[in-house]
Order: structure tokens, then sequence, then C-alpha cells
């Protein structure tokens, strides 16, 4: 095993291959599967040396966007009525994870991050600002990372 950036891989592990994500939710702008797959192909160019292929990698990610969900988070009293003082947006997304090299290693598990924003923020504001729904995805991207190669 040999490590760099805190990751231990196996120095049989030549590839990996990640599959696009595919937006399964009933909600969330038209880029989110498309960018959450480039940010995850990103975030392990980054952080490993391992060669990216487009399939059969000896470490293969696959999944699915399946939640995108816009709620209230808090309530507060305004003028005698119940309203939302907070927003949440909270991303699922169920990650299948795959070492065809130790098949031990493999995972299926859905990873959630969220978000809170001003109530006064509506969603379609938030989906056309890339850097708000990052800061959700780049904490799932990191707990899967984690998960798979640091074996956190």
């Amino acid at each position: 095993m040999y490590s760099f950036s805190g990751v231990s891989v196996s120095p049989d592990v030549k590839s990996i291959s990640i599959a696009t994500f595919q937006n399964t939710s009933s909600n969330g702008p038209s880029s989110l599967s498309q960018r959450f797959t480039e940010d995850f192909k990103d975030y392990f160019q980054r952080n490993t040396s391992i060669k990216q292929v487009p399939r059969d990698g000896d470490l293969q990610f696959e999944g699915q966007i399946i939640a995108y969900d816009y709620a209230p988070a808090a309530i507060q009293q305004t003028n005698g009525q119940d309203q939302a003082g907070v927003n949440r947006l909270t991303i699922q997304v169920r990650i299948k994870f795959t070492n065809t090299k130790d098949p031990k290693q493999d995972f299926e598990q859905t990873f959630q991050s969220n978000a809170d924003f001003p109530a006064t923020q509506d969603i379609a504001r938030i989906n056309n600002d890339p850097t708000a729904v990052r800061r959700i995805t780049q904490n799932i991207i990191t707990d899967a990372f984690n998960k798979s190669v640091a074996n956190w």
C-alpha cells in the first residue's frame, strides 16, 4: 500500500472509472448530473494519481442523485403568522463503489449533505448559483472519497 494526500491505495490499482451520476430526483437544476459527475472526477484527479478511464477501471463508481429537496428548516413568527425563517437544501446521492482488486472494500451507500439559506432566497436563485449547490455536493464527494480510498 502507498499513500498520497492521506489516501491508501494498493499498488496494483492503476485505474478508476466514474460513470455519469444520473439525476433521478424530481427536482434540481438540469445541469446537476453533469456538474456533480465532473466535480467527482476532478476531485479524484486532484487527490490521487490513479489514471481515469471511461469504463472498467480497477476502482469503479456509479450512482444516482436520488433527492434534491428544498424545505423550511426553521419556522419563525412574523406579524403573528408562522413562516419559514430558514430553508434547507438537502441533496442525497446513492453511490456504488466497486474495487476489483479488493472486493471487501465494495459498498453501496447513500450520502447526504445540506445547507441552509435565508427564506428570502428562492430555489431558482440557488439553482442558478453554482457555488451554493457545489458547497453541498463537495461534502458528498469528500465523504465518498474518504470511504472509498481513504478507508475512513
